[in-house]
């Protein structure tokens, strides 16, 4: 560690976006404490840069050790430059078809558990009037599709949640980005993809979105390395975007999503603002 090195935690980092942001991060000189519920994973990063990074065994939905980590990491390295909240998995089922455990349990992995972790690096940052937090979004935390309604609920909480933070922490020397991927060769539709119980009435609406999420593993357009290397240089930038979408999909999804929004509020506004209380 020499005293430009930038100490990242990066949780979810044995696969995926995560794995690509601690080899990113690897490879410009920096120290990663990556995270995994399975550490053995990232047993050959440690073997390649035995100097440069440790691998931790972390569940973000357990807070208590996460706050626990946290603690540790910034008292053996004195600091946590950037913390990526990555870890995540993908939900598809009906709004309807998707259990309550379902639900909680993707709000606890997606929101509580990032939550809690910003809390536990603030104070650290605070104090040293710099930092990064990456808060892994996605397009369906801008645009929600049917079938995703758990999964965007959760990343559109993520998104406001960090939103009013970075308003908060912003001019006190720490930056906040949200990044929003659209389709990247990722694990979001392999092994750990949830699917909720079916109920036939869903299957117009609800079938062809089951049918895409398993149908693009292993084809998506988007390159997690690309992507890290987008996310690695956006904290540095003389203005850190808010949000960052990545992938010419998710470009365009939200370029649609917004004309739509702009187009629906153009059509009620007269009736959205016909309803002060009458003068006199």
């Amino acid at each position: 560690m020499t005293s430009t090195s930038r100490v990242w935690l990066v949780t979810g980092a044995s696969s995926g976006f995560g794995r690509a942001i601690t080899e990113a991060a690897l490879a410009a000189g920096d120290v990663v404490v990556a995270t995994a519920r399975r550490p053995e994973t990232l047993d050959d990063l440690v073997t390649s840069h035995p100097d440069q990074i440790e691998a931790a065994r972390l569940d973000v939905t357990d807070t208590a050790a996460g706050a626990a980590l946290v603690a540790d990491v910034q008292a053996r390295y004195g600091r946590i430059d950037v913390l990526v909240n990555n870890a995540g998995r993908g939900q598809v089922g009906a709004a309807e078809e998707t259990t309550d455990g379902e639900l909680r349990d993707l709000f606890e992995l997606h929101f509580f558990g990032p939550a809690a972790l910003a809390r536990a690096v603030l104070p650290g940052m605070r104090a040293r009037g710099s930092g990064a937090i990456v808060q892994m979004s996605s397009f369906g935390g801008r645009v929600a599709l049917p079938g995703f309604s758990a999964y965007c609920a959760t990343k559109f909480a993520l998104e406001g949640y960090s939103e009013a933070l970075a308003a908060e922490v912003g001019p006190l020397g720490i930056a906040v980005l949200v990044v929003e991927p659209g389709s990247f060769r990722t694990e979001l539709s392999g092994a750990n993809l949830v699917r909720s119980a079916r109920i036939d009435d869903y299957t117009p609406t609800v079938g062809s979105t089951r049918e895409m999420i398993t149908g693009i593993r292993g084809v998506e357009p988007g390159d997690p390395a690309r992507a890290a290397a987008a996310i690695r240089t956006a904290p540095d930038a003389d203005t850190t975007p808010l949000r960052l979408p990545l992938g010419a999909d998710a470009v365009d999804g939200i370029l649609a999503h917004l004309d739509a929004v702009r187009t629906e509020l153009r059509t009620w506004e007269p009736v959205s603002r016909d309803t002060a209380l009458a003068a006199g």
